[in-house]
């Protein structure tokens, strides 16, 4: 009985369709990965991907009001007396962003720049004057044109012990 073998050549060929095939299967199961925003204070920093985005699109309201409630996955330790250094990737700056406290519109317009610095103490004082150990800052993607939501980044600011 014969039994044909491939050549070299032929089995270096078949070998290579499969790789090929197998990582078009491989990428064709991943996500594009969301933008990112960045939290630095000193020489430490966060970053993260949304907790809640739509490929640019508009979030529906009902997943933005969850999506500001929801907690924080990334933390930083901040001292009072610190500046907090806030950046986010230029398709979010094209957009506009800002920032939200407690899931409260700190700011009344978006900013547009991928890069600021905010003093640490503001995150701290309650409306009420009191101090706090904790804020939930939240970075909220909208477009500026038609106000709508298009992604949020949440972040927990811990106020380190003096």
């Amino acid at each position: 009985m014969t039994v044909a073998f491939l050549t070299r050549k032929r089995r270096r060929a078949a070998v290579a369709l499969g790789a090929v095939s197998a990582g078009l299967l491989v990428l064709s199961a991943c996500d594009k990965p969301t933008p990112l925003a960045t939290v630095t204070v000193g020489s430490s920093s966060v970053n993260s991907e949304a907790a809640c985005y739509n490929d640019g699109e508009a979030l529906p309201d009902k997943e933005i009001t969850a999506c500001l409630n929801k907690k924080a996955g990334k933390s930083i330790s901040v001292d009072p007396s610190d500046k907090i250094r806030f950046g986010v990737d230029p398709e979010i700056a094209e957009k506009g962003w800002t920032i939200f406290l407690n899931g409260t519109n700190a700011e009344p317009e978006p900013f547009k720049k991928t890069y600021r610095t905010i003093p640490a103490s503001a995150f701290f004082a309650s409306q009420m004057g009191e101090s706090t150990d904790k804020t939930q800052v939240t970075i909220v993607e909208s477009d500026a044109e038609n106000k709508k939501v298009t992604g949020i980044w949440s972040f927990e600011l811990k106020k380190k012990d003096s």
